[in-house]
C-alpha cells in the first residue's frame, strides 16, 4: 500500500468499544500513520488533549461512560482544547435523523458510519487533513477571532485563483462578513454567491445577513421555501424562530422552535430559548418539556450545573400550577423532587439554601400548605443584589402567590433594574418576559389557584361581573387550561345582557379553540355540549 502524505500526523482515536478500537487502530497502522493516541472514555480524550495537539481525532458519537460524542466535542471547542485547524470526524452505527441532524449542528470535518472500510477511512483521512493544512493560517487567524486578517487572507486566496478550495472560502467569507456586521455587504456577497450555484449555505446566510439588516419580510419569503427542503429544514426553522421573536411573534416563534428541537433536541441553547418563549405565552407545559431536555441531555456535559435541576424544578412548578388535573400535578410533583434529590447528588457541596427554601414554599403552595408556604418565605433575608435573575424571579413568584404583593413587585422591579445594567449580557426574550410578568402580577393580585377558586365562588353567587373579571385573569396566565376556558365561556354566556355585559366573541373564539384541541374528560365534555346548545340557542354559537 502507497505510503500516505500525512503519516506523522497526530491521532487521537476515541473510543471505548474494544473491538472497533482495535480496529480502527490496526487499519491506522496499515495506512502507516506511525503517531496514534487511543482514549477509552471522553475523560481520557479530555485529559490527553490538555497535553497534546492533535492533527486529528476520530470519535466514536456512541460513548455511553459519562460523556457521549457530542458533549465531548462541545467542550473541547469550548475550553478550547482543539482548533478549528484540528481535523474531527466522528463514528456512528447509529444513523437516526435526530443524531444526524445533532452532527450537522455540531459541524465536525465528517461522519463516518460503522462498519466502515479501511479504503473509506484513508480517502477521509486524507480530504479533511490536506484541507486543514491548507487553510491552516486562516483557520489560526479565525480561532484568535481576528476576523478582519481572515477576511482580508481569504480575498487574497480567492484573487489568486491557485487553490481548490474556492466554496469552503466563499463560505468563510461570509461568515466573517456576519462576524464583522457588515451585514449589507454579506447580502450583496451572498446574492453574487448564489449566482454562481444555488449553495445551501448561501441560502441560510443571505437569509441571516437580511435579518441582521432588518429585512424581515424578505427574509420570510426566502424561509418559507427553505423550510419545505429536508437538507435546509433545520437551520432555516432555526432562524424563523429568531427572526419571529425579533418581531414579538412568540406564538410562531414557539412553533418554529419547538420544531427545530424534536428535530436536534441536544441543542440546549435552543431549548433554553424555547423554554423562555412558551412562558411568554403561558404554554408552562412546553417550557417545562424543554426544561427537562435541558436537564437530560446537560448531565457530564460543560452545560452541567446546579441551575439546570433548579430550573428543570421551577418549571415544573409552574406547569403543575397551571392545570387542575390531580394525576398530573402528583407526577410533576415527584419529579420536582426527584430533581432537587439529582442537584443533591451532583452538586452537594454548591447547594443555595435559599433557593431551596423558595422551591419547597412553592411546592407546600401547590399541595395547599400555605401555612407552611408562608413561614419559609417570612425568615428569608432580602438579597442587596441580584446574583441570578432565574433564582430572583422564582422568589418573586412565590411572593406573589402567597399573597405578599409588596414584596414580589419590589423584587420585580430590582430583576428588572439588575438586567438593564447587565442588558449586553441578558437575553431579549429574557427581557420581555421578566416585563411581562411585573406587569401581569401587577394587574392580577392572585395566585393561579385563588384566581379560578374565587372566580367560581363570584359565580355560585351570581355575581357573574366579578366573576368575567376573575375567569379572565386566570384566562390571562394560564390560556391553555381547559376547565379555566370552559368556566369563562360558560360565564360568557350566562352574563351576556346582564348589567349591560355584551358577549365578548373574540374571547370566546380563544376559549373555543383550547376546548376543541384539548381532550376533555367525561365531565367537561357533557358541560361543553350543553353549553354549546345553550349558546345555540341564546343566537351565540359561531
Amino acid at each position: 500500500m502507497a505510503v500516505q502524505p500525512f503519516v506523522n500526523s497526530k491521532i487521537l482515536i476515541v473510543e471505548e468499544q474494544p473491538l472497533a478500537l482495535s480496529y480502527l487502530k490496526q487499519s491506522l497502522e496499515r495506512l502507516a500513520y506511525r503517531n496514534i493516541f487511543v482514549a477509552e472514555s471522553a475523560i481520557v480524550a479530555k485529559e490527553t488533549c490538555e497535553t497534546n495537539k492533535f492533527d486529528l481525532i476520530i470519535c466514536s458519537f456512541d460513548l455511553s461512560k459519562r460523556q457521549n460524542g457530542y458533549q465531548l466535542y462541545e467542550e473541547l471547542l469550548k475550553k478550547r482544547l482543539i482548533k478549528r485547524s484540528t481535523s474531527f470526524i466522528f463514528t456512528s452505527a447509529e444513523t437516526s435523523p435526530e443524531l444526524v441532524h445533532s452532527v450537522v449542528e455540531l459541524q465536525p470535518d465528517d461522519f463516518l458510519v460503522k462498519p466502515f472500510t479501511i479504503k473509506d477511512l484513508q480517502s477521509r483521512i486524507e480530504r479533511v487533513l490536506k484541507r486543514k493544512q491548507s487553510l491552516k493560517k486562516l483557520y489560526t487567524l479565525i480561532d484568535d477571532e481576528n476576523y478582519s486578517k481572515a477576511l482580508k487572507l481569504i480575498n487574497t486566496e480567492l484573487d489568486s485563483q491557485q487553490t481548490s478550495y474556492s466554496v469552503m472560502l466563499l463560505k468563510l467569507k461570509g461568515e466573517m462578513l456576519l462576524k464583522l456586521k457588515r451585514f449589507d455587504e454579506a447580502k450583496q456577497f451572498y446574492k453574487s454567491a448564489l449566482e454562481l450555484q444555488k449553495f445551501t449555505w448561501a441560502k441560510l446566510g443571505l437569509v441571516e445577513a437580511l435579518i441582521a439588516n432588518n429585512e424581515d419580510l424578505t427574509a420570510q419569503k426566502l424561509l418559507k421555501s427553505l423550510i419545505e427542503k429536508s437538507e435546509t429544514r433545520l437551520a432555516a426553522l432555526d432562524l424563523l424562530g429568531r427572526l419571529e421573536i425579533k418581531l414579538n411573534q412568540f406564538e410562531h416563534a414557539q412553533k418554529a422552535l419547538h420544531e427545530a428541537s424534536q428535530m436536534a433536541p441536544r441543542n440546549l441553547s435552543r431549548q433554553k430559548s424555547l423554554s423562555t418563549v412558551a412562558m411568554i405565552n403561558h404554554d408552562y407545559e412546553c417550557s417545562y418539556n424543554a426544561q427537562k431536555e435541558i436537564a437530560s441531555f446537560a448531565r457530564y456535559s460543560i452545560h452541567d450545573s446546579p441551575e439546570v435541576y433548579l430550573n428543570a424544578a421551577r418549571a415544573g412548578i409552574d406547569f403543575a400550577l397551571a392545570t387542575d388535573q390531580h394525576e398530573q400535578i402528583n407526577k410533576i410533583t415527584r419529579q420536582t423532587q426527584q430533581y432537587l434529590n439529582d442537584l443533591k447528588k451532583q452538586f452537594p457541596h454548591a447547594i443555595n439554601q435559599t433557593q431551596m427554601d423558595v422551591l419547597h414554599a412553592r411546592l407546600h403552595y401547590l399541595k395547599d400548605e400555605h401555612k407552611k408556604a408562608r413561614q419559609l418565605m417570612e425568615q428569608l433575608d432580602d438579597e442587596p443584589q441580584i446574583r441570578s435573575v432565574d433564582a430572583a424571579l422564582d422568589k418573586a413568584k412565590a411572593f406573589h402567590e402567597l399573597g405578599f404583593q409588596h414584596k414580589a413587585q419590589a423584587l420585580f422591579g430590582q430583576i428588572i433594574d439588575h438586567c438593564e445594567r447587565h442588558r449586553s449580557n441578558e437575553d431579549p426574550v429574557m427581557m420581555h418576559y421578566l416585563q411581562q410578568q411585573h406587569d401581569e402580577r401587577k394587574d392580577i393580585t392572585m395566585g393561579p389557584k385563588e384566581l379560578n377558586n374565587h372566580a367560581v365562588k363570584q359565580f355560585n353567587k351570581g355575581q357573574l361581573d366579578v366573576a368575567l373579571e376573575a375567569f379572565s385573569q386566570a384566562f390571562r396566565v394560564m390560556p391553555k387550561n381547559a376547565s379555566i376556558a370552559l368556566n369563562l365561556l360558560q360565564c360568557l354566556a350566562d352574563a351576556t345582557g346582564k348589567k349591560g355585559i355584551t358577549f365578548n366573541t373574540n374571547l370566546a373564539k380563544k376559549c373555543l379553540k383550547v376546548l376543541k384541541d384539548t381532550e376533555l374528560d367525561p365531565d367537561q365534555e357533557s358541560r361543553f355540549d350543553k353549553l354549546m346548545a345553550q349558546m345555540k340557542e341564546m343566537g351565540l354559537a359561531q
